[in-house]
């Protein structure tokens, strides 16, 4: 117990000297924290060096570890959303959900044209096809009740689970790095333009510094009182969203996720509207270095030994699921005149969830988009195992 708290511990003081490293070396602020984040817990997690107690889930539920990512997630959240205000999304909500439409024919297009080639002849590619849209369009949440659904064995779903979350690392790895450019570059998609402000009309988002620099601020006195504040404010919404998720789940455990980060976001969007929250110095910092011990303690949770166990169908939904829908989405996308960010921030959020949308959109420099990633998200969340339960008989019928 006592190494496992440790261990925690650890987890949560990661983040600060890799801030510290940014700020002295200029070449590393470049690459970014959230970058260093992922490298950083990929290693951790490769080398063997965490507890088996403290990476492999109790009888009880979780693991540990999913539960620091469970619990850091939903308290960042808030921070975030804190210092912004809608403006961005009333601009973009239509190119979102547009956006959202285009990623989920994506992965059903993808999914069958698998399906009716690699999946002929496998009884189980109906499952797995399911299951690749339930995932992504709603995150990996939906794993667990689209199982249910279609009746998918424990060891085809720990294997699409595994698959899913080494490949879901490199994924988020792409689009925070090269994929910007990439998407500009090949396929000539339109850069993201700032909406042009009115006259008198302040900026949305206004006042985020985004700097490493600014990171040194959260340890100030003068900000102390209020981020204590803003912090067991997040953590009174996480708790009122964590009850309404178990009641949700009592309804239909498919909707408690859905339910739980609906309840999160529209919470942190409203307290937002509190003049006094919104001029707390530093909630946007704060929320950002605890997202960053969830990238970390994501990435530390891929285990790239397991691919070796290799079921070339399952790894077929996961893989080319992933990249295959990402690209059919790139072309869509340029199709329909949607600008670079938009549409990656709608990939992650609908491949990886809401919980990443923060990381990516601060690897992208753009807060203006964490908004409506958010939203496009939730949507996700509540149409995947429909979409999935859907795609499970259509496919049977081919």
């Amino acid at each position: 117990m006592v190494i496992n708290i440790v261990t925690a511990v650890l987890f949560l003081a990661v983040p600060a000297p890799l801030i510290w490293l940014c700020v002295k070396v200029k070449w590393l602020k470049k690459v970014g924290i959230v970058l260093l984040c992922y490298l950083l817990g990929m290693i951790v997690g490769n080398l063997g060096i965490l507890p088996e107690s403290f990476i492999t889930s109790a009888d009880s539920g979780e693991s540990i570890l999913s539960l620091l990512q469970s619990i850091t997630i939903c308290v960042a959240l808030p921070l975030v959303l804190f210092s912004l205000d809608l403006k961005s999304w009333f601009k973009n909500a239509k190119k979102g959900m547009l956006c959202m439409l285009l990623a989920t024919i994506s992965i059903i297009v993808v999914t069958l044209i698998i399906h009716v080639t690699i999946g002929r002849g496998d009884p189980d590619s109906p499952q797995f096809a399911a299951a690749a849209c339930s995932v992504y369009t709603g995150g990996t949440v939906n794993l667990g009740s689209i199982r249910q659904a279609v009746g998918m064995s424990a060891n085809d779903y720990v294997i699409f689970n595994t698959y899913d979350s080494v490949i879901s690392v490199l994924y988020v790895f792409f689009l925070s790095t090269v994929g910007q450019k990439f998407f500009v570059r090949v396929f000539r998609m339109k850069p993201y333009e700032k909406p042009v402000l009115k006259e008198g009309e302040e900026e949305s988002g206004s006042g985020i510094d985004e700097s490493v620099y600014a990171y040194r601020e959260i340890l100030r006195k003068k900000n102390a009182k209020g981020l204590i504040a803003a912090f067991f404010l997040s953590v009174l919404i996480f708790i009122i969203s964590y009850v309404l998720n178990m009641l949700a789940s009592k309804v239909d455990s498919s909707l408690g996720m859905a339910v739980m980060m609906l309840s999160i976001t529209s919470f942190g969007i409203a307290v937002s509207f509190i003049k006094k929250v919104r001029e707390i110095n530093r909630t946007f910092q704060l929320g950002m270095y605890i997202i960053y011990v969830f990238c970390f303690s994501v990435a530390a949770s891929a285990d790239f030994r397991a691919l070796l166990d290799f079921k070339p169908v399952i790894f077929a939904y996961v893989f080319i699921g992933i990249i295959g829908s990402l690209l059919l989405h790139a072309i869509l996308s340029k199709l329909f005149k949607i600008d670079t960010d938009t549409m990656i921030i709608t990939s992650a959020s609908a491949v990886c969830s809401p919980p990443f949308v923060p990381p990516v959109a601060a690897a992208l420099n753009n807060t203006d988009i964490l908004i409506s990633g958010l939203a496009t998200g939730v949507v996700g969340y509540a149409i995947g195992n429909y979409l999935g339960i859907a795609v499970n008989y259509l496919y049977k019928l081919f």
